[in-house]
């Protein structure tokens, strides 16, 4: 299967918002090291904070073997009802898990999404892909991490290397669920810019 054909030059922030789509294929050989992993936090600790509390904690994972304890606690598709995820050899290469330090703030109200955000943006400019994931089994995943309690878990951003072609399309008699075609190539509609401003 074809992959992303990333551009050498820089890009500007709208092409690297094309760019930013959620990809659930990824070629699993292809290793993340924990400083890229740290690197990408990094920048998530840089983006806005409600109140600047800054409450959100981060678990990195970057081993074979402790990303196959991570996968089975996520779901990965919605609107792909027969697709129970990636298969062994897409799946991905890192996991980031975002979690909320209860004793700072006991809702982080947009954090975690704003800053999973700030990660994703991040791992597209250096080639790789990801997927923000809220289909969460947050007790059984907390539980297998030992995580303690002031802990709890807001979302996921699994990482690894596109092995997958999305494409934004526009919106046809408004449905906006996502699809693969038979070619295995991930469409994602998106309503028209005069749809989504209201003239008042």
């Amino acid at each position: 299967m074809k992959v992303f054909d990333y551009w050498s030059r820089s890009m500007s922030l709208k092409e690297l918002l094309l760019k930013n789509r959620s990809i659930r294929r990824f070629n699993q050989d292809h290793p993340i090291t924990i400083d890229t992993l740290k690197d990408l936090v990094d920048c998530a600790r840089l983006s806005p904070s409600a109140r600047n509390l800054q409450p959100l904690r981060y678990v990195l994972s970057c081993e074979n073997d402790n990303n196959a304890r991570i996968f089975p606690f996520l779901g990965w598709a919605g609107y792909l009802v027969d697709w129970p995820g990636p298969v062994e050899g897409e799946r991905p290469s890192a996991y980031i898990i975002i979690c909320a330090d209860t004793s700072i703030a006991e809702q982080v109200r947009w954090d975690d999404g704003i800053c999973a955000h700030s990660i994703l943006l991040a791992a597209t400019e250096t080639g790789l892909g990801g997927c923000m994931i809220g289909t969460i089994n947050k007790n059984g995943l907390s539980d297998m991490l030992g995580l303690p309690k002031r802990y709890e878990i807001c979302l996921v951003v699994a990482l690894g290397k596109p092995n997958e072609i999305v494409t934004v399309d526009p919106v046809v008699n408004g449905d906006i669920r996502y699809y693969r075609d038979l070619d295995g190539v991930h469409h994602v509609p998106k309503r028209p810019l005069d749809d989504i401003i209201l003239d008042i």
